[in-house]
């Protein structure tokens, strides 16, 4: 699990709109998906979604932790499509995305701390 102390490690949030009649829209409106990604690696170090139970929770926390979102994405994608099946589906894929655009934006904002600027 991460912790966040690592200076490459940064926080992101993705939210996309859930399906109605699913229990978790009546919970929230939105699903929110909150990542710990190592911006220097590409590594989601840690992850959290707002599904409505905790084995869902988990089961999500457990499929994209240890992935890489600059190399993953597509394989990532395709593992929730294939082992996923809640109604929340779209709806995780989506904030995904979302995450990965904003990811994408932080690095070619901020560039990549390397191990030598890093000294």
């Amino acid at each position: 699990m991460g912790d966040g102390t690592g200076r490459d490690v940064v926080f992101f949030t993705g939210y996309a709109k859930l399906p109605r009649g699913i229990t978790a829209s009546e919970l929230f409106e939105v699903v929110g998906v909150g990542m710990e990604i190592d911006v220097r690696t590409g590594t989601i170090v840690d992850a959290e979604c707002t599904l409505a139970t905790r084995l869902g929770r988990r089961f999500f926390r457990r499929l994209v932790v240890g992935r890489n979102i600059d190399t993953g994405l597509t394989a990532l994608i395709g593992e929730i499509e294939r082992r996923y099946q809640g109604s929340a589906q779209k709806a995780i894929i989506t904030a995904l995305k979302i995450i990965c655009e904003k990811y994408r934006s932080y690095r070619a904002k901020e560039g990549t701390v390397t191990e030598q600027q890093a000294e």
